[in-house]
């Protein structure tokens, strides 16, 4: 294996609702149409070197999931972005390559940035149980899992959690056009834990402790990864990779530097 690429891609709109399993599948063959030199394992069923980290669960957007691949000869990293999202089915969309400096991945990515739109909650209402949940030091939840039921505490994994007003009364208003009908915004930042906190289980918990139960489905996108700082919020984990590159091998002045990607709130679809 000659080098290693970084990916971040985005899962949009009915790609949300692909496993993961299918999404593994489809990358693959994504890199075998764009002609991507990727290295593959040794022994008797050799596989692509192709790993993730942090993948989002099934029927949930994401701006920041990420990817690494193995190839046997270097390749630009802005030429494989371009290839590799050509090949991709469209709501699979290739945000950012660098090449990987060293360090695992899946180290970095301490936390996720979450936006989760609750149809049918007023902003109000849904601030109220997000003061209450905050409010409480310990808030348990059940989720069934492969071995049963599992009960295990929603609220330490929570680094902030906050009802969106600007973005709230915007959707409020433009679903006010056509039928009325309330909407609250929530935005939360979750430190990834064993066992996972996810949204659902964050909602879990504000329905446990505020009876805040949407009457429609909400609609869950993560917006970042990456390791949490002082403040509570996410860094990008690509920086340590893009730092290397402009540092060049010596430490001296290297090639130029990859452009950080936008800010991820803002790539989301439909804003």
């Amino acid at each position: 294996m000659a080098q290693r690429l970084r990916v971040r891609y985005a899962k949009r709109g009915r790609l949300r609702f692909t496993s993961h399993r299918d999404i593994s599948r489809a990358v693959e063959r994504a890199v075998r149409r764009a002609g991507i030199p990727v290295a593959f394992s040794a022994g008797f069923s050799p596989h692509p070197k192709i790993s993730y980290a942090g993948a989002a669960p099934t029927g949930v957007a994401s701006e920041a999931e990420y990817l690494e691949i193995g190839v046997t000869t270097p390749c630009d990293p802005q030429r494989l972005r371009a290839d590799l999202d050509s090949s991709l089915p469209p709501g699979l969309d290739v945000l950012d390559v660098v090449e990987a400096s060293g360090g695992a991945l899946a180290d970095r990515l301490e936390g996720s940035s979450w936006e989760v739109r609750l149809d049918g909650v007023s902003p109000g209402r849904a601030r109220e149980a997000v003061e209450r949940f905050l409010a409480e030091p310990v808030v348990e939840v059940e989720r069934l899992t492969k071995k049963g039921v599992r009960r295990f505490d929603a609220r330490t994994a929570v680094v902030s959690l906050a009802v969106d007003e600007t973005a709230g009364h915007d959707a409020e208003r433009r679903a006010g056009e056509y039928q009325a009908v309330p909407c609250a915004i929530l935005r939360m930042v979750v430190r990834h834990m064993t066992p996972a906190v996810r949204p659902d289980d964050v909602l879990s918990g504000l329905r446990q402790v505020a009876d805040l139960a949407p009457p429609a489905p909400p609609s869950v996108t993560r917006l970042a990864q990456g390791p949490l700082d002082a403040s509570g919020g996410l860094a990008d984990p690509l920086a340590p990779d893009r730092g290397a590159r402009e540092q060049g091998p010596a430490g001296g002045a290297g090639e130029e530097a990859v452009p950080a990607p936008a800010n991820a709130a803002d790539a989301v679809v439909g804003r």
